[in-house]
């Protein structure tokens, strides 16, 4: 693996801090620090369902201040993986 694969894969503490949460919220039988940020949320990758990803959108709300919404038209793009739904909340959050 090179410097630059491990790099993209490392996560920021944003995305490692929602990592805890969603291992945390779903009961996640691995450590927050073994999720790949890149890894799809749904379905492969993580294997998540779209109970988990209703559980996540709680979590969001709880801790980021802002609501995600089932019909939003972004919602592939936003849930694709933990980096891109980190971004969404970066950009998004109110706390």
């Amino acid at each position: 693996m090179s410097a630059y694969t491990t790099q993209q894969n490392a996560l920021t503490d944003q995305e490692l801090e929602l990592a805890r949460q969603i291992v945390t919220a779903l009961n996640l039988e691995m450590e927050p620090e073994e999720i790949d940020p890149e890894a799809p949320l749904y379905g492969e990758g993580l294997g998540l369902d779209s109970i988990d990803m209703l559980e996540i959108a709680l979590v969001v709300s709880r801790n980021y201040g802002f609501q995600l919404r089932a019909d939003d038209e972004n919602n592939a793009m936003i849930f694709r993986s933990l980096r891109s739904l980190n971004q969404h909340i970066q950009a998004h959050r109110t706390k």
